[in-house]
């Protein structure tokens, strides 16, 4: 028998306020026309005050079990994916942990930035496929527009807060087809002054603000993203012709269509929700998979494929069968 994690339910949190291209150029050197054409963003969701990473965590949390029909007492794992935690410690996923009012369980926070929910769902398929747990909630969750430049149009507009989550569970079948098929994850720190936020507790006892070169990252994130795709379907023995769907990481329009373009996959085949919610970092996978889970189009048995890449530069893919 063959023992996999396999997805049981999907969920999501969004701030309720909305900004607006047009809306942010009242304050920003920036149009709409400027944004949609560079990056495909026509709006993002902003906390308001009380509003925190764990908070949207907790609601995503929340509907992801409920989808799954999973009780908060079964759940033997959390792992949040952030990069905008709500202390320095402990984890955020410990907030979670007692706002879902699970005693005991193991939770931890993982920072990869925006490739975070991958690495956090490879770290809980393999913690599932060696029996440290049964049922699983993986979560990404940020609230970026703390840690913006608003005088900076180059990285402030491409930004947005919220949270998606997926439950796990263990399934043992004999030919293992369902659940995550295959997953790979990169790092390359080389590239850290390309993508950076320039504050911490251990250098300037600041949280810092966000940095970027955006054609730098652009002409990584093209080859990267599409090469482990590539990786982590041969590591499935499956082909770009065999998915589905992909789920991308929302960066920038420019980057999904590029991907696409360098796989020769089809663009329907593609979920986009940069223009509605922009780059939400580590929520941006999970966010995007619950919207197409949630409107019909990804479907049980169909192939999925996640992929993501973030600061550091940290980048992977994931495989799954729904």
């Amino acid at each position: 028998m063959i023992r996999r994690a396999v997805l049981l339910g999907t969920g999501s949190a969004l701030p309720p306020r909305v900004v607006s291209n047009s809306e942010l150029a009242e304050t920003v050197d920036t149009s709409d026309e400027w944004i949609v054409e560079r990056t495909g963003i026509r709006q993002r969701h902003i906390a308001a005050d009380g509003e925190t990473t764990a908070t949207l965590a907790t609601e995503a949390a929340r509907k992801a079990l409920a989808a799954a029909g999973v009780a908060p007492e079964e759940i033997g794992l959390i792992i949040l994916a952030t990069a905008t935690p709500d202390q320095t410690f402990p984890a955020s996923a410990t907030l979670v942990q007692a706002a879902l009012g699970i005693d005991d369980c193991v939770a931890f926070d993982v920072a990869a930035v925006c490739s975070g929910f991958l690495y956090a769902l490879s770290v809980a398929d393999n913690m599932i496929r060696g029996g440290a747990a049964d049922k699983a909630i993986v979560i990404g969750s940020e609230t970026f527009s703390r840690i913006l430049d608003w005088d900076d149009r180059g990285t402030c507009v491409l930004f947005g807060d919220g949270a998606g989550a997926v439950v796990l569970g263990a399934e043992e079948s004999a030919d293992g087809k369902r659940g995550i098929l295959a997953s790979k994850l990169h790092a390359d720190g080389r590239h850290n002054q390309l993508l950076y936020v320039d504050g911490g507790p251990s250098t300037t006892g600041t949280v810092g603000k966000l940095r970027m070169k955006g054609q730098e990252v652009f002409r990584h994130a093209v080859v990267n993203l599409a090469t482990v795709m590539r990786e982590a379907l041969d590591a499935a023995n499956l082909s770009v012709e065999d998915v589905d769907w992909v789920v991308p990481h929302q960066a920038n329009a420019r980057i999904l269509d590029a991907t696409a373009r360098k796989l020769r996959l089809a663009p329907e085949k593609v979920v986009i929700t940069v223009d509605r919610h922009a780059n939400t970092s580590a929520a941006s996978v999970p966010l995007a998979l619950d919207v197409a889970v949630s409107d019909g189009r990804i479907r049980q048995g169909d192939l999925v494929v996640l992929e993501a890449m973030g600061g550091g530069f940290t980048w992977g893919a994931s495989v799954l069968r729904m």
